[in-house]
């Protein structure tokens, strides 16, 4: 009996510890809202008073256990959108916030809208306030809506606990503690300087330099002297810094920073006024880097600065091409949840340039296909939405000023402005000299030229100068035009902006025109023509034609019958050619002098029936367009 009831109490005990072996399994397996879930249960239940029996405990574990796999089922996030309930588990918080992390960098739409991830993320910290990560998470989200207090708030939090909780100095001891503080005031001064607070952020820079000095880390150094650039690129010096940045980053191992630093230097040279050939030769040296270490991300870039700079340059062809290159190109990188990058700043500003690059083509169907797939790419909260919102912005105000529709063009100032200044003060001028406000145009004119020549921003000071000297011929000054045209005309060679100069030469010679010498204005037409024919906007293009008709016929006036009679046709055909590229931009204005113009050579031809059709096309638009008291001869 005895030896049985030993046998009896082992079989109890190895039933009982895979009883609780199970049950710890089980229990192991729950996340930490199931654990929860548990734990209010069992509080209900002792306070309640229920009491049960063995057998209904079991199947009430394996009902739990049941529902538990439900759950986990109904669980599964979808790719849109991920979304946490209630409290999580360590791994799958983790798992939350890398893969909103990554949805934030490489694909902003799929990821949770602002309010709801820091609604989220608030849930996850109330749990566990200690959670570093997601502290970080709140910064980049805060980052979005441009919250410069919540993401400096979050950012100090990120690094007060990841010093708190040890995750820098288990491996590492005070040298842990040291990086910590050295990369917060890092990444506080990049803070800053992305929200324009200058002063602080070269104080933080400071900071985290001289923390960098004293633990003798040369990588953290790096990256303040590439910080260091950005905060001083204004000044004429900032290029030695740029260039001891890079040769530093090569010596290092920095293969990131230094093809930032290329393309930084490739930038800052473009502005300066470099050969195309030189920068496209550096880009190709970054471009090798970018290949041998697989930095997909740098090599969009790379691909979208060669867009920016073929534009610059007046190669619109170019320029067309680089853009249709990156879009075509497949990420080199996976990311998760099926993620491509193809919603990075990069690609936004391709997409910009594709559309600005068919608008002047007159493509206007084309170019709002472009930017309505932009809209759907970068909603208006995510943070790169702000390029293709003045891309359209510009391209409506384009439109409306060719319609004659200034009062329109006037509203959409506003809109400019708030994206971007300097842009938005220059064509509210545009609009004051089209409105025949002469006097409020030439003040604001410059005002702005003077700010501009004081910010080095070479392109906007040729353009403001072109209004300037616009503003003078049709005040009937075209002598004082003169020196500002050539002003804008050294400029712009000076600067290799070849387009901007070709279209200073048009202006130039219709100077010349007025002036009363068209022998000579043909002569600067045809250096100006072919490079506006090859890369010009189609309203340039009108522009030039329209031009040449006129020398044509200013300078026939000395030609015998015979030779003047050939000279007026061929100023017509020029002229048709000019009324088909207005037509292609709307441009109603430029068609109606045209048709005025044509009316007149016709008269003189003697051809009555071609005069009476281009004389009635002149009074329909003529009824629709006033011309506010402007000689219509005298448009450019």
């Amino acid at each position: 009996m005895y030896k049985v009831d030993v046998d009896f109490s082992r079989r109890d005990c190895i039933v009982q510890g895979l009883f609780l072996r199970h049950m710890i399994l089980a229990y192991s397996k729950l996340s930490f809202s199931q654990v929860f879930k548990l734990y209010a249960a069992l509080q209900q239940y002792f306070q309640s008073g229920e009491k049960k029996t063995v057998e209904d405990a079991d199947m009430d574990r394996e009902d739990a256990e049941r529902q538990m796999e439900k759950e986990e089922l109904d669980v599964s996030v979808r790719e849109e959108e991920v979304s946490c309930s209630g409290p999580l588990s360590q791994k799958q918080a983790e798992f939350f916030l890398s893969q909103q992390a990554a949805l934030l960098k490489n694909d902003e739409t799929k990821a949770l809208t602002p309010a709801s991830l820091q609604k989220e993320l608030n849930n996850l910290l109330k749990f566990n306030p200690d959670f570093a990560e997601a502290h970080y998470l709140s910064y980049l989200n805060n980052l979005r809506v441009q919250d410069v207090f919540s993401s400096t708030h979050s950012l100090l939090h990120y690094f007060d606990r990841l010093i708190l909780t040890g995750a820098e100095g288990k491996s590492n001891g005070e040298e842990g503690y040291g990086r910590s503080l050295r990369y917060a005031a890092l990444n506080l001064a990049a803070l800053h300087c992305r929200f324009g607070h200058y002063q602080q952020a070269e104080l933080a820079l400071q900071e985290a330099i001289r923390i960098a000095q004293e633990s003798n880390d040369h990588v953290c150094l790096q990256h303040c002297l590439s910080w260091l650039y950005v905060l001083g690129q204004k000044r004429a010096d900032s290029y030695v810094l740029l260039e001891h940045s890079v040769k530093k980053a090569v010596h290092f191992g920095l293969p990131y920073l230094a093809s930032l630093g290329i393309q930084s230097l490739v930038q800052q040279r473009a502005f300066a006024g470099k050969t195309a050939n030189k920068l496209m030769d550096a880009l190709k040296d970054s471009d090798l880097l970018h290949w041998k270490h697989s930095l997909s991300e740098l090599i969009d870039i790379s691909i979208a600065q060669k867009t920016a700079i073929w534009r610059l340059y007046g190669r619109s062809t170019m320029a067309l091409q680089q853009a249709q290159m990156l879009l075509s190109m497949n990420s080199l990188e996976s990311v998760n949840a099926g993620v491509q990058q193809n919603n990075t700043e990069s690609f936004a500003v391709a997409l910009c340039h594709l559309a600005e690059l068919h608008a002047e083509q007159g493509c206007f169907a084309a170019a709002a296909e472009v930017l309505k797939h932009l809209r759907e790419r970068f909603p208006p909260n995510s943070q790169h939405a702000q390029l293709w919102m003045l891309c359209d912005q510009k391209i409506q105000f384009d439109r409306a000023m060719n319609d004659g529709k200034f009062h329109l063009a006037d509203s959409l100032v506003t809109g400019i402005t708030a994206l971007n200044g300097i842009e938005g003060v220059y064509r509210k001028a545009v609009v004051m000299q089209a409105q025949n406000q002469m006097t409020e145009a030439h003040k604001l004119l410059q005002k702005l030229l003077t700010y501009c020549q004081k910010l080095k921003n070479t392109e906007m000071v040729i353009s403001v100068l072109l209004s300037v000297a616009e503003l003078y011929w049709r005040s009937s000054s075209p002598t004082i035009a003169m020196p500002v045209l050539l002003e804008a005309l050294a400029l712009s060679k000076e600067y290799r902006l070849q387009y901007l100069a070709s279209e200073t030469v048009l202006n130039l010679a219709y100077a010349q025109l007025i002036l009363g010498i068209p022998e000579q204005a043909l002569t600067l037409l045809h250096m100006a023509i072919e490079p506006i024919l090859a890369d010009g906007a189609i309203l340039d293009k009108g522009r030039a034609m329209f031009l040449v008709s006129k020398c044509q016929v200013a300078s026939a006036a000395s030609y015998d019958p015979v030779k003047r009679a050939e000279a007026l046709e061929a100023a017509i055909e020029n002229l048709n050619e000019a009324k088909n590229y207005f037509a292609k931009v709307d441009c109603r204005e430029r068609i109606r002098d045209v048709a005025y113009f044509q009316a007149r050579l016709y008269h003189a031809l003697g051809k009555t029936q071609e005069r009476n059709r281009c004389a009635m096309i002149f009074r329909q638009l003529h009824q629709e367009l006033p011309s506010h008291g402007v000689p219509l001869i005298n448009h450019l």
